[in-house]
Order: structure tokens, then C-alpha cells, then sequence
């Protein structure tokens, strides 16, 4: 009987190189983005010794890790300190006003430097503590900043050489993470489409042109799920209002006579191709926001009604909401329902629809058997090849 040679070990080794480059880009993206996406990293040297610079770490979404407490490291979008955006500090403190937080390394607070108290809406992310130590993963973030700097730089040039604006931004950087998921998935599936022939001398069938229907929209379906929940991540997220507690009146929005409220307008507009369904709720004291969903056809511009108390204290108070973005592939109150129970439970059900309204039709066509571009070749060599 003819032994058909596999070639295991290579198949293996292929899928954890995709996998590591998959996990490595996934995690540049979310640090462009503004969002951690499972993983996250330092870029400095303030939080050593429990997270070195350049380290990477496991990163808890803010909607699934729960409330945060004294001791925790979250990654916030910091206002004042090093120009803003992403900081991992650990929480040191809890007031009415919100988090006081600090580098382990550092010999003073954030709030000491000029950063506002942090509010829940401004933590993306918690750091994972087993037995009290941040779960830590070396070198991780030396390797996704040189990621980081390809992804932006080739964004960028397309963008640039190409005259398409759509590729700047974050929604540009979903289509680019489409576009790079689908060449990965095209090369795999021509890869392992080659097979491995019988090495033994017979009568054989080469399967060069034969690729696996199940396999092919299984990957099609899992990279479709992953680019809309990651776009959706995108899209959402936490808007940050400074408020100033005064003794006196004034025309300024922001300016609000101590323990009085003050309401406004703010923007929420669709800068995307496809219509979303935003959903707005408070994200910490002292605001106010309306929060039933709106449908947002693409360039919509829609304002919400946003309601600011001051403090009893005079000062400078940061206050925020969050701005959930859904595509609208269900009805508006279907997504709200499953927005009260969870986000994550709202964004993966809109994401398993979304993707099975593009991949089903593939499905039903392709089958579940063996797709082939071109006729079957036949070599004849000496021996019997038994089936």
C-alpha cells in the first residue's frame, strides 16, 4: 500500500507564525487606536520594576474587568501628563472626584503634575494581577512599537500616494487591518492548497488547484468577526469634559456655578461608510447625558444633550460619558436591549450577524466540499496506487 507523506510539523509551524503575527499587529493596532486589544505594553520606564520598558502585559477590557479598586494598574487616556493619550499607572487612591494614580517608579502622583483626577470613563483597561503581580510578557512591546511604526507609516503613504483620506484615521486603519487579514488568509489557504505529493513511486494526483470550502470560510468568517468587533472597539469609546466649579456665572459652557447644572449640546457624528447605532451613557458623577440610541446614516451629525453639576468645591473637575458605537445590522432597540445586559454581549451579537450576512451567501455557494480553479493533472509512474 502507498504511504502518503504530511508534512505536520510545517503546517504547525505555520499557523503559530501567523498567530504571532496576528497577535503582535492586533496589539499595535489597539495601541494606535486608543483601545488594548487582549494585550498591552509600556513604552517607559515608570512603572518598573513591575513592568519594565518595552514589556508587554495583559490587558482587561474596562466593560469585563469590573470596578476598579486601590492597588489595580489601569491604562487610562491621560489628559496632561507626557501630552496625553494611553498611561499604565496603578491607582493609589480613591476620592469623590475620581482616581489618583502613579508610576511605581515615579516619586510623585500624576494628580501632583497637573492630571485631573481619573474618572471610570477615561480607563480603557486593567492590568491582570495573579496572587497581587501583574501577569508580565518580556520584550512584547519592543517588538509591537517597530509593528506600530510600519502599520502607521504605511497607512500614511497609502493615504498620501493614493489621495484617499478614507485610509487616514482609525476607520482607515480598519480597512487596512481588512486588507492585511484578507492577503494573510489568501496566502495561507494557497499555501496549504499545494499540499504535499506522494513521494512513493505510484500512480498519483496532484491538488495544487484544490482548496478546502469549510476551511476557506471558516477563515473568511473568523477575519470578517475580528475586523467588525475591532472597528466597533474603534468607534467607541469615553469623551472627556472639563468642567470649572466658580463662584460666579459666566457664558462658558463649561463654567458652572458651584452645586448648580448646566446643559449643553455635544456632536456625535458618523465618520464612517456604514450606518451605526450610537448609545451614550454617563461615565462618571457629576454628568448627565441622553442615552437612547440613534441611528447614524454615514456623515450624520446629531447633537446630545449633555448635563454638567459642579462640585460644591471650587476647582477644575474632568467629567466624562461614553459613546458606544454599533453597526446597525439590527433594529436600534434589539441593540439597546443587549446593550443593558453588557457591551461586549451587544458588539459580539452585531458582530456574528454582520459577518454572517457577508459570509453566508459565500458559504451557500461554496459548498462544504473541494474547490477547484483548474482540471485535475494525472502522472503516471510505475506501481499501483491503491485507494
Amino acid at each position: 500500500m502507498a504511504r502518503i507523506r504530511t508534512d505536520g510539523g510545517t503546517g504547525l509551524r505555520r499557523a503559530a507564525a501567523i498567530g504571532i503575527v496576528a497577535l503582535v499587529s492586533l496589539l499595535a493596532v489597539g495601541h494606535v487606536l486608543g483601545v488594548p486589544i487582549g494585550l498591552g505594553y509600556v513604552e517607559t520606564g515608570s512603572m518598573e520594576p513591575t513592568i519594565d520598558a518595552g514589556d508587554g502585559f495583559v490587558a482587561v477590557p474596562s466593560a469585563v474587568a469590573g470596578p476598579v479598586e486601590k492597588g489595580d494598574v489601569i491604562v487610562y487616556d491621560a489628559q496632561e501628563i507626557e501630552g496625553g493619550g494611553l498611561t499604565t499607572h496603578r491607582v493609589v487612591e480613591e476620592t469623590d472626584h475620581g482616581y489618583v494614580t502613579r508610576g511605581d517608579a515615579n516619586p510623585f502622583t500624576d494628580q501632583d503634575s497637573g492630571e485631573p483626577h481619573v474618572t471610570d470613563g477615561q480607563i480603557v483597561a486593567t492590568a491582570l494581577q495573579v496572587n497581587g503581580e501583574v501577569v508580565t510578557i518580556p520584550h512584547l512591546g519592543t517588538v509591537a512599537m517597530t509593528v506600530q511604526g510600519g502599520l502607521e507609516s504605511a497607512q500614511w503613504w497609502l493615504a498620501s500616494t493614493l489621495g484617499i483620506r478614507a485610509l487616514a484615521g482609525s476607520q482607515g486603519l480598519s480597512y487596512l487591518l481588512l486588507g492585511f487579514g484578507l492577503l494573510v488568509t489568501g496566502l495561507s489557504v494557497v499555501l496549504d492548497g499545494r499540499g504535499t505529493p506522494d513521494r512513493e513511486r505510484s500512480r498519483s494526483h496532484t491538488r495544487k488547484d484544490a482548496f478546502d470550502a469549510r476551511r476557506l470560510v471558516g477563515g473568511m468568517a473568523l477575519l470578517l468577526f475580528t475586523v467588525t468587533l475591532v472597528t466597533m472597539v474603534a468607534m467607541s469609546g469615553s469623551v472627556e469634559i472639563g468642567l470649572v466649579s466658580a463662584e460666579f456665572d459666566s457664558e462658558r459652557p463649561d463654567v458652572v456655578p458651584v452645586g448648580e447644572t448646566k446643559t449643553h449640546s455635544a456632536e456625535l457624528r458618523n465618520g464612517g461608510v456604514l450606518p451605526v447605532v450610537s448609545i451614550t451613557e454617563p461615565a462618571s458623577d457629576g454628568i448627565d447625558v441622553d442615552d437612547d440610541p440613534r441611528v447614524l446614516t454615514r456623515g450624520e451629525r446629531v447633537d446630545a444633550t449633555v448635563s454638567l453639576t459642579a462640585p460644591p468645591e471650587t476647582g477644575y473637575y474632568l467629567r466624562s460619558y461614553t459613546d458606544r458605537r454599533y453597526f446597525a445590522v439590527l433594529p436600534p432597540p434589539m441593540i439597546a436591549r443587549l446593550h443593558a445586559v453588557h457591551p461586549w454581549v451587544a458588539m459580539t451579537t452585531v458582530a456574528t450577524v454582520a459577518t454572517g450576512l457577508f459570509v453566508l451567501p459565500f458559504a451557500l455557494l461554496a459548498g462544504t466540499g473541494t474547490i477547484r480553479t483548474r482540471s485535475r493533472q494525472r502522472s503516471s509512474s510505475t506501481g499501483r496506487f491503491l485507494r
